[in-house]
């Protein structure tokens, strides 16, 4: 892929930071955009910043409703063949099916009442109150 073509499919300009070849590695702690081409089934090769292109291999199926692999593997093989321990955490995915939001739930609606905002507003307004009125006494 071009680097315009990547521009046209995100629908923004690639940061000045993708003419540094540590931004297309494949290491999550170079830059937010690596976790999406993996999540996706992706890594990088083959780039070429003066020519502005790279290539982006499929290393995985991406799993139903995508995001990350159902089950990562623990050992992954190299380009050089020998095969190399995850840098992943052993607790990655550990809650994993522990929990569920149900679809019919409406994630923007507030977690508290009207009663109980204006409750908690009143308290920190008095709250404001005495801390003012503590300012304000003169020292004996």
């Amino acid at each position: 892929m071009s680097f315009a073509e990547i521009e046209r499919i995100v629908g923004t300009k690639l940061p000045k930071s993708q003419e540094n070849p540590a931004w297309w590695s494949n290491s999550t702690t170079n830059n937010v955009m690596t976790k999406v081409w993996l999540d996706a089934g992706y890594r990088t090769e083959k780039v070429n910043i003066a020519g502005r292109k790279l290539v982006f291999r499929r290393i995985a199926p991406v799993a139903a409703g995508g995001g990350m692999s159902e089950s990562p593997s623990e050992y992954r093989q190299a380009d050089d063949g020998v095969a190399k321990k995850s840098r992943r955490h052993p607790a990655f995915g550990a809650l994993k099916g522990t929990f569920w939001i149900d679809p019919e739930w409406d994630l923007t609606k507030p977690t508290m009442s009207e009663e109980e905002l204006d409750e908690m507003e009143a308290n920190l307004e008095r709250t404001a109150d005495l801390i003012d009125a503590g300012f304000r006494k003169k020292p004996r």
